[in-house]
């Protein structure tokens, strides 16, 4: 079966959703209630804007010492929702993805009403369960990997998450994988944990040198220094050969609820795979 032909009519799950007049405690609620990572704005049915818990930490980090119950589930209006049918294609959907670098399609009928959503994880679990031709892990896998050293200060392994503009680090000794660091792992000083734990590179670095920060935040950065990649990594990292099938690769993320591993050969590290190498198969 070629699952780039496929109708999304057979990913498409069910969002949980919330009206514009929502408040922000409340969306937060419908989130870890129901264990999802994103909501969708619904309004008389069509969707104006999709809720993540990151665009929540970020909401509150702006807020300051505003009131909270001021905010709206409104304020999250999408300038830009990416849209498909039910009709459209996985191949589609990963051009789309790809494209756009986003991990969410909104899918609506023929009125422009909700019908559902499909996400990055959506199509690499189609390509697990309905993709039948083989395919080697080294086929897709990125050769070139960022990595730091046990002993490199971790405010380093920061400066080269934001400097690539990646979601995690390899950490390696003797060429050989031994932990993995993400924005999951550590707090960096000048922001509130909450927005570290979800934001993506480029908005770490933007909160970090936000004009109008305290002067005390500056100097947070002092209980920083003495610590090093082997006090904050994630130690034995799930890992896959390069010769292994891709198939291998996606089972273990889900599993593990990760997005990326590090490919080895003989125990070296000779690559990384993600979720979006595979969405980005799915787009050829």
């Amino acid at each position: 079966m070629d699952v780039k032909k496929i109708n999304l009519s057979e990913l498409i799950t069910r969002p949980i959703t919330v009206s514009p007049n929502t408040t922000l405690l409340k969306t937060r609620e419908s989130l870890l209630k129901n264990k999802v990572k994103r909501v969708v704005i619904t309004d008389k049915k069509k969707p104006i804007g999709v809720i993540t818990e990151k665009d929540i930490a970020k909401k509150i980090y702006e807020l300051g010492s505003n009131p909270i119950n001021s905010v709206k589930a409104a304020d999250f209006t999408s300038k830009r929702l990416f849209v498909l049918t039910r009709k459209n294609s996985v191949q589609e959907c990963a051009k789309m993805m790809k494209k756009h670098r986003i991990s969410l399609v909104i899918i609506t009928d023929k009125d422009s009403n909700l019908e559902g959503i499909v996400t990055e994880t959506d199509l690499v679990k189609a390509f697990l369960t309905k993709e039948s031709a083989p395919l080697k892990v080294g086929k897709i896998m990125k050769r070139d990997v960022i990595t730091a050293a046990p002993s490199d200060p971790i405010l380093h392994v920061e400066s080269l998450l934001l400097k690539y503009g990646i979601s995690r680090i390899v950490i390696q000794r003797n060429q050989i994988p031994i932990g993995i660091i993400t924005f999951r792992d550590f707090v960096p000083a000048k922001i509130p944990q909450w927005i570290a734990e979800s934001a993506d590179p480029k908005e770490v670095q933007e909160y970090k040198y936000k004009k109008g920060l305290e002067e005390i935040h500056s100097n947070q950065m002092s209980y920083l220094f003495p610590f090093h990649a082997t006090d904050i990594m994630t130690t034995k990292p799930i890992t896959v050969e390069r010769d292994d099938d891709v198939k291998v690769a996606i089972t273990r993320m889900i599993k593990h609820d990760i997005s990326g591993l590090p490919v080895v050969k003989n125990s070296k590290l000779v690559g990384i795979i993600t979720k979006a190498d595979i969405v980005n198969t799915l787009a050829s």
